[in-house]
């Protein structure tokens, strides 16, 4: 007698940000299809979710949808705690948040949590999906100590011990750039007094930030400007000025010279801390943040807490 096998459903990932929302929807292994959207934080969650599976649901049934990051965030989705380090994949999803959106069972994943030996506190959301799933591609990094850095509008620095994170430090370098090169008089107008634009590429910039990154932030900023003003600099060099400053600074404050770092992220962005760790004698070894993220989300679907 044959038995049908009936064949699973397809599923969705997703990492919701802060900025934006990257769904997932896979049939087995395999990514078949993506969509993106709006923050967390930005107007209703659940309709904003809702919309988006019901256009995948129009192309056939899915199962379950599992989620990370500010989904989980008070005022977004719904409220999925903290939990606190140390913490492995084991703890991180003993506790997740549930509900159903467009018919379909949604699972959020908590963040994590901790303190330093100050007492001082801090939190992350969607990064530690990143590591985890880091650890499941790249088995090796379960072993050992191990600094882990995640470049974005909030950079994590995690401290991974034996598969377990230990602690972390956050750096709000994406922020502090988009603050400073987007809405403030640093990187001056866009022509110069003498109409043209100004000579220098922003990776020249990052070169003299770099040179510059152990000075004092306030008072090395302001070269941003007046290398413009009296030295005839681009708006694209200040900006990379800008970036070399405080990327440069955050790498110098959290890494001791010459030491290996694995980074997870943008390739883009990862290749300008690669830049500032090679500059302290450090090397680094780049993980793709789309592919970690999808590892760490699958270790939650197939883990039932």
């Amino acid at each position: 007698m044959s038995v049908n096998h009936v064949p699973a459903a397809p599923f969705v990932l997703g990492d919701w940000g802060t900025t934006r929302l990257r769904l997932f929807r896979l049939d087995g292994e395999d990514v078949v299809a993506r969509l993106s959207g709006p923050g967390a934080l930005e107007g209703d969650a659940e309709a904003a979710l809702a919309e988006r599976l019901d256009l995948w649901k129009a192309e056939g049934p899915l199962s379950e949808v599992v989620l990370c990051g500010m989904a989980g965030a008070p005022g977004a989705l719904v409220a999925a705690g903290y939990a606190a380090c140390p913490a492995d994949a084991a703890q991180w999803l003993s506790s997740r948040a549930r509900l159903e959106v467009a018919g379909i069972p949604v699972s959020v994943l908590p963040g994590l949590s901790c303190k330093d030996s100050e007492g001082v506190p801090e939190v992350m959301r969607g990064e530690e999906a990143q590591v985890f799933g880091a650890l499941a591609l790249h088995p090796e990094l379960g072993s050992g100590e191990h600094l882990i850095a995640l470049p974005g509008t909030h950079c994590k620095w995690v401290s991974v011990v034996n598969g377990t994170i230990v602690g972390f430090r956050t750096h709000p370098t994406g922020e502090l750039f988009a603050l400073l090169a987007g809405q403030s008089t640093l990187t001056g107008p866009e022509k110069l007094p003498d109409g043209t634009a100004g000579e220098g590429t922003f990776d020249e910039g990052f070169a003299r930030g770099l040179d510059r990154c152990e000075d004092s932030l306030t008072g090395a900023l302001f070269e941003a400007r007046a290398a413009r003003m009296l030295d005839g600099r681009s708006k694209d060099w200040s900006r990379g000025y800008i970036s070399g400053l405080l990327i440069g600074g955050e790498v110098s404050a959290q890494v001791p010279t010459g030491i290996s770092v694995v980074l997870i992220g943008d390739p883009a962005l990862s290749a300008l801390y690669d830049r500032a760790l090679a500059a302290r004698g450090c090397t680094s070894r780049k993980i793709d943040g789309d592919a970690a993220v999808l590892a760490g989300l699958a270790i939650a679907k197939g883990q039932k807490a």
